[in-house]
């Protein structure tokens, strides 16, 4: 944006201007303003000056807007009383934070988005901030209250961590996609379709070569495969029938259990890596993230239970 100061008049006169074209008077914009008739007629005379032209037609009893004064108290008095509710829900804004939780975009797609709107409603007060990135840093920037982080035992040193989910990473796709590959039955199979590669910078994400590599299978040669870098935009290709893509349990259970995804064979793999609860190593935490911490922990519970 452009420097605006050099092209705005003083605000004084756009507010003495308002009050007298409103008024379509001088006498009475400065007993509201508080102000002399000749303080309000000077103002108006400066911002004219200002403007370069003529704002109101003055008689001997009264004052009257031009055309060109007419289309500018629309816009002044739209934008005066935009910057007057602003200013107003500053001084009735609340005085707390709102309350940032942090997740990769997998999780905070497939795992806390359709839930969150039980802990909204069993906490109506508790403002929420969800910050989704795969960034590391952005997860665990100054700021952030809670993060739900995978990982291993031995990550984030800093930070008090609480187990949550485990680790099972298996193949998924549409129904339709399957329905072309009727004889689509062993882990060596897939080398025959098209597999959904999730491009990403973390070494220790399971990708398709390390789970092929877990079922005995190599991965090699030239392929039309694709390649994505968002796993949110990865699934839904595979809901689209574009491939086959690796899914996580917990994660997409969910899109199973509504049949958008299946699984078209039955080998999966199971890590040693899981799903953290990651908060300040502090002697306690907020009344607000005790309380997101504990409907999280009892959301896995009941996640484990269902299965």
């Amino acid at each position: 944006m452009y420097p605006l100061k050099p092209q705005l008049p003083p605000m004084s006169s756009l507010i003495a201007f308002e009050a007298a074209a409103r008024h379509l008077s001088f006498t009475r914009a400065a007993e509201e303003l508080h102000l002399t008739q000749a303080a309000i007629s000077r103002q108006i005379r400066q911002l004219e000056e200002n403007l370069g032209l003529a704002l109101f037609t003055r008689s001997h009893r009264a004052v009257r807007l031009t055309a060109e004064g007419r289309k500018f108290q629309h816009t002044v008095a739209t934008a005066l009383e935009l910057l007057a509710t602003a200013a107003g829900d500053l001084r009735h804004a609340k005085p707390h934070s709102p309350l940032s939780i942090a997740a990769d975009l997998s999780i905070a797609a497939f795992w806390l988005m359709p839930r969150l709107p039980r802990f909204r409603e069993a906490h109506p007060g508790i403002d929420i901030r969800v910050i989704a990135s795969d960034d590391n840093t952005d997860r665990l920037e100054d700021g952030v209250d809670i993060a739900i982080q995978y990982g291993d035992e031995g990550g984030w040193p800093r930070y008090r961590r609480d187990y949550l989910l485990d680790e099972e990473v298996f193949p998924v796709c549409s129904p339709a996609y399957l329905a072309r590959f009727p004889w689509l039955k062993e882990p060596a199979d897939l080398l025959q379709t098209t597999l959904l590669h999730h491009e990403d910078e973390h070494w220790d994400w399971m990708d398709w070569r390390n789970w092929l590599a877990s079922q005995g299978i190599r991965l090699t040669g030239q392929r039309q495969d694709l390649q994505i870098n968002n796993y949110p935009l990865l699934i839904q290709a595979a809901i689209a029938g574009q491939g086959v893509a690796l899914g996580w349990r917990h994660l997409l259970d969910d899109l199973l259990a509504s049949g958008l995804l299946v699984r078209p064979i039955a080998a999966s793999l199971r890590t040693r890596r899981g799903y953290y609860l990651i908060t300040p190593d502090t002697d306690r935490l907020s009344p607000n993230a005790q309380r997101f911490c504990d409907w999280v922990k009892i959301e896995c519970r009941n996640t484990l239970q269902s299965e």
